[in-house]
Order: structure tokens, then sequence, then C-alpha cells
């Protein structure tokens, strides 16, 4: 597994790769001292892991996974136990507290899930996985298996998971061109659907398709996305 070390402490960085070297299965491709210098590098080595330090200078750790479009897995790694509630709810492998202990290293570690073999100059291939989404204090990294709605609100997505509806910073276009078209398909300009969540498709009066999700939620297809999916459907 490819990780990355991100942490603005330069002993913390230097503590966390001596540790790693018990952990063969573990390759640290790099070290980042601050969230800007961690985008440019993931963008570069495509690691399938972070490190990721939640209090840093400018560019904090939950600041940084808002920015990323394609969302390795995270140990979050910090000296204030006061996150890790937080920490939690994003829903991260894991959350050491600092000085790190070898075992609570090696726990985290047993979470974590192979990577694909991709080298990095091919994730341009790759279509988005997962994806950050924070609203007010509260953060998830979401699969993206488990959104069954997109809808957009101006420069802005609703992300419709469970209970939950938060917005993401960024338009439904854009979410659009990450998404993998075997599992998400644009409905009308509004909505994107999860194809996995669709419980039946009826025929509407206006002669397109009315969609129901699982949980009862309905969408109406615009007659041209109709005859698209009807054929994705084979109906």
């Amino acid at each position: 597994m490819r990780a990355l070390i991100v942490d603005d402490e330069r002993l913390a960085r230097a503590e966390l790769r001596r540790l790693l070297a018990a952990h063969p299965e573990i390759e640290v491709v790099g070290e980042a001292q601050n969230g800007e210098e961690a985008l440019t590098l993931i963008g570069k080595l495509a690691p399938g892991l972070l490190f990721l330090d939640i209090q840093m200078p400018a560019l904090g750790g939950f600041d940084l996974l808002e920015r990323l479009d394609d969302m390795p897995q995270v140990i979050f790694t910090t000296a204030y136990d006061q996150y890790a509630i937080q920490a939690f709810e994003v829903s991260a492998l894991d959350y050491l507290l600092k000085p790190i202990a070898p075992v609570r290293l090696a726990s985290a570690l047993a979470k974590v899930r192979p990577q694909p073999g991709a080298a990095p100059d091919t994730r341009a291939a790759r279509r988005m996985e997962r994806v950050f989404v924070r609203d007010g204090e509260r953060c998830w990294i979401l699969h993206l298996s488990d959104i069954f709605l997109l809808e957009s609100e101006g420069n802005y997505t609703r992300v419709c998971f469970g209970a939950e509806r938060p917005l993401l910073r960024r338009s439904l276009n854009v979410m659009e061109e990450q998404l993998d078209p075997a599992l998400f398909f644009r409905a009308n300009r509004q909505q994107i659907v999860n194809l996995k969540w669709i419980d039946k498709v009826d025929l509407s009066i206006a002669g397109g398709l009315t969609v129901t999700l699982r949980g009862g939620r309905t969408i109406e297809m615009s007659r041209r996305q109709s005859s698209r999916l009807r054929e994705i459907l084979s109906l």
C-alpha cells in the first residue's frame, strides 16, 4: 500500500516513518508538511493511504479532504483528542493520538483495504470512489455506492445518503464528470440517480419515465433521458 504522511511537524513525520518501518506492506512514497504541499503530492503520487494530521496552519486536514477529487483511505494523526468523535464521523479508517503507540498503529493498519494496482500516471482514467462531504461540524467520507441521489443547488450539489442531505461545494456538472456512468445516471438537469438504488420504473403522464428509489423517493426523467434509461435497463 502506497502511503503519504501529511503533518506540519518534522519530528512527528520522522517518528511515524520509523514506526511504519515495521510494516513492510506500507510503502511511504512521500511526506508533506502542509495541506497545499499534500494536494500537489497526492496528484503526483496517487497514494492509497493518507496519514493525515488534522490541525495544520492554513489548510487543515478536513479542509484538504474537501478539496480532493480522488479520495484515498485516511488514518488521522493528531495531538488533540477533542477531534476523535468528529474524525470517526468522517468514517476514516482510524484515529491515532500522538505520541502514536506501535500497537495502535498496527490496529489501524489492520483496517486498510488493498489498493488497486494502478500506477500513478493512470489516475486520470480512474473514477471517483469516495468523496468528502462537510456540513458544519459534521463530516463524512462516503463511498459513492451509499449515495442514492445527487441534486443541483446552484454551484453546489446536495448529496443524499441515509437520512443525511449535506451540500457539497461542487456543481452537479463537475460531479457528473467524475462519476462512474455505469453506476450514476443523469435523470434531468437537476438530478443524478444511483442506478443500483432504483426500485421500480413507471411510465409518466407526459410520456417519460418516473423512477422510484429504494425508500420511496420518486424522480421524473426528462423525455430524452427516459429513452437512454430504457436502453440501459433494457426496458
